[in-house]
């Protein structure tokens, strides 16, 4: 299809969007509206490249007074966005010499690292994307697997792994993602219920563990690895491993920045130190030591693709809750299953709480924005507070398997390259489905068996 064609869905249902009656909202909100769909179909359909089409939407966005050209950059202040750059940067100097053979092992070893760092790492970005991306991408390099044709050889399959094997991980603890502290809070101040750290641990281990174990042979399945000989992988490892000899000075120092920031991240909360602030150290320490040069900050093309592209998502998103939509929505959504019995309310209100997401670049966001109307409503129909609770603050986190723009690890491990824009969402979606499968009905059981109802 010729770019030229492309623009036309994107185009044609901001049109129809703004010919909907307008309700009780301004037309400025309106053209929001339209811009924010327009702009993710253009990401879908890619007329072209997603960081021009930032810059264009941004442009439009301020001639049209949707707003102002400060706010159309504030998403590039954003900490999350440069969090995001950092974790390249990262992957640019780490190297990797010793891996495993099988492909199915690794995808297992590198969610089973994550759940060890889950309880002691609260940003899931510092975690999958600024600790084990690096890792996972060198591993596949080892393997022999880059972006383009040998990209299914085994990359595809661990990026995919990680990914969601990471959105597993962040749902099982409440210190494993920035949004569960949130919900948490939320619960406290809109119930008599207290949704501790032993509660949400407890809530989540059986449906978890079931989805840990799954979805990484999901992916497995959905991404598998083509022609991939552990004998000629593990033979090829090995040459790569002699070519290289013993670590260099400037491995050493990597090696060493790597662990100071490692630290830092997982003491953050302790140090009051954010994660951003010790990925933008460690990539000056990496500067100062000789590890990186000016030459590979500016050369980190992926990076600074993703910043450009995500920084303008988030701007986006921020500016539609700033105009109430997402609020509306959810007020729309507590009307339409009022009357219902709690349990099939509960369940219909998860599933759009989980394919909402569509429409949020960011899990704290989605959660400001939608978690408490929903939760009240809940409550308002019956449901226990705590089945509730876990309930959505598991979704607040699975959600993000959608898109590669859902939460902070999506736009770097897509970045990477290795997973189309098709792919992604294909299976991102597949897995939403594996999502409801597991987490309902072994979640509500598991939830009666605890007595949370």
């Amino acid at each position: 299809m010729s770019s030229s064609w492309r623009w036309i869905v994107p185009l044609a249902l901001a049109a129809f969007i703004w010919l909907l009656p307008h309700g009780g909202f301004d037309g400025r909100s309106w053209g929001l509206l339209c811009l924010f769909a327009a702009t993710i179909c253009a990401l879908i359909t890619r007329p072209i490249a997603a960081g021009a089409l930032m810059i264009t939407t941004i442009a439009i966005g301020a001639i049209l007074r949707l707003f102002t050209i400060q706010d159309g950059l504030s998403g590039y202040g954003n900490v999350t966005v440069w969090l995001i750059l950092a974790a390249f940067l990262f992957a640019r100097g780490l190297v990797v010499k010793r891996v495993g053979a099988s492909a199915l092992g690794l995808g297992y070893s590198i969610v089973l690292a994550d759940l060890v760092m889950a309880p002691m790492t609260a940003s899931n970005t510092a975690r999958a994307g600024g600790i084990l991306f690096p890792i996972t991408l060198n591993v596949a390099r080892v393997f022999g697997s880059e972006p383009g044709p040998t990209a299914a050889r085994i990359g595809s399959f661990l990026m995919l792994a990680l990914y969601h094997g990471d959105l597993v991980v962040s749902a099982m603890f409440l210190t494993a993602c920035a949004p569960n502290p949130l919900v948490a809070e939320i619960v406290h101040k809109g119930s008599t219920a207290r949704l501790t750290w032993m509660t949400w641990a407890v809530g989540a281990s059986v449906p978890g563990l079931v989805a840990l174990a799954a979805i990484p042979y999901l992916v497995y399945r959905l991404a598998p690895p083509i022609d991939l000989d552990t004998g000629a992988a593990r033979t090829l490892a090995s040459d790569r491993l002699a070519s290289m000899g013993p670590l260099s000075a400037r491995e050493r120092r990597m090696l060493v920045v790597f662990g100071v920031v490692l630290v830092l991240w997982i003491a953050g909360d302790w140090l009051a130190i954010s994660p951003t602030t010790a990925a933008l150290l460690g990539v000056a320490l990496l500067l100062l030591v000789g590890v990186l040069d000016w030459r590979d900050i500016v050369e980190e093309r992926s990076g600074w693709d993703v910043f450009i592209w995500f920084g303008g998502l988030m701007m986006l998103a921020a500016q539609l809750e700033k105009a109430g939509f997402p609020r509306a929505f959810a007020q729309v959504m507590a009307s339409a299953v009022h009357g219902w019995p709690w349990w099939w309310a509960l369940v219909a209100m998860l599933v759009v709480y989980l394919y909402a997401h569509y429409a949020f670049a960011s899990l704290v966001a989605h959660v400001t924005a939608m978690f408490p109307a929903f939760f009240a409503t809940a409550l308002a129909l019956g449901a226990p507070p705590l089945v509730a609770a876990v309930a959505f603050g598991v979704f607040s986190n699975v959600n993000a398997a959608l898109t590669h723009y859902g939460t902070g690890p999506a736009p770097i491990i897509f970045g990477a390259g290795y997973v189309s824009q098709p792919a992604w969402w294909r299976i991102g979606f597949m897995l939403s489905l594996a999502h409801l499968a597991i987490w309902l009905p072994i979640g509500f059981v598991w939830w009666r068996v605890l007595g949370l109802w």
